[in-house]
């Protein structure tokens, strides 16, 4: 505590010797400083309102966890102002994709503790868990301006499966936010620093001014290359980037639309079982990456919900602790609401279930109001009658895997529809 009011000391100190008026605010809890030059609001009385605050008025309204005492890198957005709008759901409407109904990856790094490296990866240059304060939850901290970052365990690629993953590029430094590299090895190799690893890959540059894609295979000089600008990430706010292969053809979607679609990205007959993130010197602004999902490909819903009588979701997105469904909701909205007005004499109950973090009572609560939260948009944006349709909740009592690690928990997070 000591040497945190000596900071604030010397830093307000710092502000009134340099002629700029600083905003500087001290969380008492978690000990993070953050410093805003351009504030003109009067430094003691803002670090008097925070002493005054309770512990959990200082959290990030989604994230209910407690972490350990950290510096956190901040980054301001409209976010923290409350004018961001909205995105409606019909500005997604281009988004054709609709995740499978089996996870094979979800990595959100909670359980890892902040200011350590990831258990589960490995790295040849610096890395470590952060939070932020403009999103709930860990993020990887890419902090390095060149390297790379392999997560340590295969993983059985299907030939159809997405992978979605949410990036905040930083602002300063180079044009690269990062590169998603997706490849196959002979053997399993922890780490590979010949060039591009393995035998076979998909490698997908992630920048500031463009998007980039080529897949490659071992002792093949010609490479299977594509580019776009349109949607490009922005730095220091939060970017859901989806990457969905089929076979040889490769698409990319960020922002309510499609980035890039290229039928023949991937050399065929290549099998991959390797992720990694990529960095190059003196190009790289380095990034925070979160929240990683491999899904297989789309399910056949027709055939679940008319003939199998249920269809289970993770196509259906929520923030966390709330009930208001997200835009990249909208294939696996349309998708139902097409089965649906195809076949008008088909009732379905929607029943959300939530993992087992957090109060029961809370999380039964929740789960009733996502299903609830559901109907709304299939009545009021794919015009489904409202008397088809029931609504339900279970909370965290109808687990399908034990909620022991973050992908069992995202296993458990889910939306069922049940025919009736």
């Amino acid at each position: 505590m000591k040497s945190v009011l000596k900071l604030f000391i010397v830093a307000a100190m710092l502000s009134i010797s340099s002629g700029v008026i600083c905003q500087v605010k001290i969380d008492l809890k978690k000990q993070v400083i953050t410093i805003d030059k351009n504030a003109k609001a009067n430094v003691k009385k803002e670090v008097a309102k925070d002493q005054g605050k309770s512990p959990a008025q200082n959290q990030p309204a989604q994230d209910k966890k407690e972490t350990p005492q950290t510096t956190s890198n901040t980054i301001k957005t409209e976010n923290q102002t409350g004018t961001q709008e909205q995105v409606q759901m019909q500005s997604y409407s281009k988004y054709d994709f609709v995740p499978g109904d089996k996870v094979l990856l979800f990595e959100d790094f909670s359980q890892d503790a902040v200011g350590d490296f990831p258990a589960l990866w490995t790295t040849d240059v610096a890395g470590e868990v952060n939070s932020m304060n403009i999103a709930s939850g860990n993020w990887f901290n890419l902090n390095s301006t060149e390297g790379t970052y392999w997560y340590m365990k295969d993983i059985e690629f299907p030939k159809n499966f997405i992978l979605e993953m949410d990036i905040v590029p930083k602002k300063p430094g180079g044009r690269y936010a990062a590169d998603v590299v997706i490849f196959g090895e002979a053997s399993h190799s922890e780490m590979d620093k010949n060039g591009d690893p393995g035998t076979c890959g998909i490698h997908i540059k992630i920048e500031k001014n463009i998007w980039e894609t080529f897949g490659y295979k071992k002792g093949v000089q010609e490479k299977l290359s594509g580019s776009s600008t349109i949607n490009l990430v922005e730095p220091e706010k939060v970017n859901h980037v989806i990457i969905w292969v089929q076979n040889r053809r490769l698409r990319i979607y960020h922002k309510g639309g499609k980035v890039l679609d290229m039928p023949t990205n991937i050399y065929d007959e290549s099998k991959f079982s390797r992720l990694c993130f990529k960095l190059y010197r003196g190009a790289s602004c380095g990034s925070y990456i979160s929240n990683i999902k491999i899904t297989t490909a789309a399910p056949d819903m027709r055939n679940k919900l008319l003939t199998e009588g249920k269809l289970v979701s993770y196509g259906i997105y929520f923030d966390v602790n709330k009930d208001i469904v997200k835009p990249e909701s909208y294939g696996t909205l349309k998708g139902i609401a097409d089965v649906l007005t195809e076949n008008p004499d088909v009732k379905v109950k929607i029943v959300g279930h939530t993992d087992s973090d957090g109060a029961d009572a809370a999380n039964l609560d929740l789960s009733k109001r996502r299903g609830a939260a559901v109907k709304t948009e299939l009545v009021s944006n794919f015009g489904i009658d409202a008397s088809r349709l029931e609504t339900d909740g279970m909370g965290e009592t109808k687990p399908v895997a034990p909620n022991d690690s973050p992908v069992n928990k995202a296993l458990n997070r889910r939306v069922e529809l049940i025919k009736i």
